[in-house]
């Protein structure tokens, strides 16, 4: 497998938003809206994610962008005009690393941040990409500690937090989710992941267990993913604490 150097970050805090989910399994609840897009006590979700992130020193946004693009495109010219960003439109679906590739392009930074659009993990983004940069990986995956859960596969770390292993879904009575929050080296990125459409997290992730480049970041901050209606309900509910006003 060939290696890259890993360097410094040099630019300003830099964030691929993961923005282009169907999101089929929300259309009951939020039909014709990217999933990024669904309403939230009357605002999109991305509007609460991209405040958090920006509140967290994020200086640099790129969207990765694909289903009804324009409608992400246009929210971001009207409520966001002066932000530092630039688009990533999918030509075709590419899966989330051939997303993530297609993003990387727009940069030059050598290490930044990627989240899921749907999801809020308030993982402390600087403290993340410090600890990635400190430790010089190819990729460092934020974990939340969860008990009784089955909608997610568990993470398996060693006792240096290296990422060991991925274990499929099922009941656990407690264990580590990957919560959709990376620092992520791109040189690292781009020379050991696949061409064209590849999952992220399978033909990437999976692949690069036991190579001492994947690392945890273990924090227990608050995370729900929109993906399914229960959960979409719940944000809204958890919201009006969390971000009141």
């Amino acid at each position: 497998m060939e290696h890259t150097k890993l360097t410094q970050n040099s630019e300003p805090l830099t964030c691929i938003i993961l923005a282009g989910g169907l999101g089929t399994r929300l259309q009951s609840a939020v039909p014709d809206l990217p999933k990024c897009m669904a309403p939230i006590n009357g605002k999109p979700f991305l509007q609460y994610l991209l405040d958090y992130l920006i509140r967290q020193e994020v200086k640099r946004f790129i969207f990765s962008l694909g289903y009804l693009n324009e409608i992400v495109i246009d929210f971001l010219e009207t409520h966001y005009p002066s932000l530092q960003k630039n688009y990533s439109v999918e030509p075709s679906a590419l899966g989330t690393g051939g997303a993530i590739k297609l993003a990387c392009s727009h940069t030059s930074a050598q290490n930044l941040v990627v989240v899921n659009g749907d999801t809020m993990f308030m993982v402390p983004v600087t403290k993340l990409l410090q600890e990635h940069e400190l430790h010089q990986t190819g990729c460092t995956l934020s974990l939340k500690p969860m008990n009784s859960f089955s909608r997610y596969g568990a993470v398996e770390t060693d006792e240096n937090l290296e990422v060991v292993s991925f274990r499929e879904k099922k009941y656990y009575e407690s264990g580590l989710i990957n919560g959709g929050v990376y620092a992520l080296n791109t040189g690292y990125f781009m020379v050991n992941s696949p061409e064209g459409t590849f999952s992220f997290e399978k033909d990437f992730l999976q692949k690069q267990t036991h190579s001492g480049q994947l690392r945890a970041f273990i924090t227990d901050s608050y995370f729900i993913d929109i993906g399914i209606p229960e959960d979409y309900q719940q944000a809204a509910k958890d919201f009006r604490n969390i971000f009141p006003g």
